[in-house]
């Protein structure tokens, strides 16, 4: 990988000498080499040069001086190394520029073997800090995709024993269907049913973290999330009661261009699932999930409910009805359930 080094000097022959010293790492690629008289001249270079990793100053220059660059420098190109290239190496110069990020130091007249020793060891620094900082954004984005969950379960010293594992858990699935959506396709740009999808799931989002629940997964225009712990039950309808009052204040205004009016239909069921990596391992596609009957009523109580309701199983509602107005909607013919299922709309 090339480097790209800024030599700062208003000695117009030392240009030369670095083109002959470094000639062979010019040639193969190693080093890329730009050049500027003084510190005002060294910012344009940098500012057309953003992928500058190391800069050779001089202290002594015209317009403006090597402590003033490294003060610039550090305050706005934190990554970018300098090395001080001076005859000032005396204690004082050398205490100023260090106290300034000067990253070495070396006296002139220049050793070039031990410059470029000098020069190596700083790329291996700017390296070092670019990867930290690549990992950093690299984690940033990791958790725009994967749920905290995920996230924590990963951070575990004994995660990739565990990558396989599973286990039965206790808790609560909500799926939210934003009605009607996928007709909106058909009427608006892309780009703009992106955009409002997105902030339809950000306004949901906000009430099931609110609760205490995570999103497991978004599927097209719908939203599986799941609560355990404590009281996951009442937290799991506390929040699509939240996510239904969110997206009726939505429907206060129609969507430009067209007659929507956004609505949610809500399926909510509880009791065992199964929780664990589901996928290939082969492929490296897993996804951290539940699954099972609880799991898959919930979504079939969804697919029952009419916009703006939320649905319940007979079980859920035996455990609600103290806490929460329902009312009988009664017995729906479920997928894979021999026997109709009765079930119960949450009002308040």
């Amino acid at each position: 990988m090339k480097t790209k080094i800024l030599v700062v000097d208003d000695e117009a022959d030392l240009e030369l000498l670095v083109k002959q010293k470094f000639r062979r790492k010019i040639r193969e690629g190693e080093y890329e080499f730009v050049f500027a008289a003084n510190g005002q001249e060294a910012l344009v270079r940098v500012a057309e040069h953003p992928d500058t990793a190391i800069v050779l100053s001089d202290i002594n220059m015209p317009v403006m001086d090597g402590l003033t660059l490294l003060t610039e420098l550090h305050e706005t190109n934190p990554i970018i190394k300098t090395v001080i290239v001076s005859a000032y190496g005396d204690m004082a110069n050398l205490r100023a520029a260090m106290n300034r990020g000067a990253f070495d130091f070396v006296c002139k007249p220049v050793d070039f073997n031990d410059l470029e020793v000098t020069i190596e060891k700083t790329i291996s620094q700017v390296q070092q800090l670019r990867d930290t900082l690549k990992a950093m954004q690299e984690n940033n984005i990791l958790k725009m995709y994967v749920d905290e969950t995920v996230i924590n379960f990963m951070a575990r010293p004994d995660f990739e024993s565990r990558l396989l594992a599973s286990e039965t858990i206790e808790g609560t699935v909500v799926f939210i269907d934003i009605c009607g959506f996928t007709s909106l396709s058909e009427k608006l740009p892309a780009a703009t049913v992106v955009d409002l999808l997105n902030r339809y799931f950000d306004q949901m989002v906000k009430e099931i973290i609110a609760q205490g629940g995570y999103v497991d997964k978004f599927m097209g225009d719908a939203v599986m999330a799941v609560f355990r712990g404590d009281f996951h039950l009442d937290r799991a309808v506390d929040a699509a009661l939240a996510v239904r009052t969110r997206l009726m204040a939505e429907a206060d205004q129609a969507i430009p261009g067209t007659e929507y009016r956004p609505a949610v239909s809500i399926g909510i069921n509880t009791g065992e699932m199964v929780s664990g990596n589901i996928g290939s391992a082969s492929l490296k596609r897993l996804d951290y999930t539940v699954i099972g009957d609880t799991v898959n009523v919930s979504q079939r109580l969804q697919g029952s409910a009419k916009p703006g309701q939320i649905i319940v199983s007979a079980a859920a509602y035996q455990r609600l009805k103290e806490s929460f107005q329902c009312q009988p909607v009664g017995e729906v013919k479920l997928k894979n359930k021999e026997q109709p299922v009765m079930t119960y709309e949450v009002l308040a």
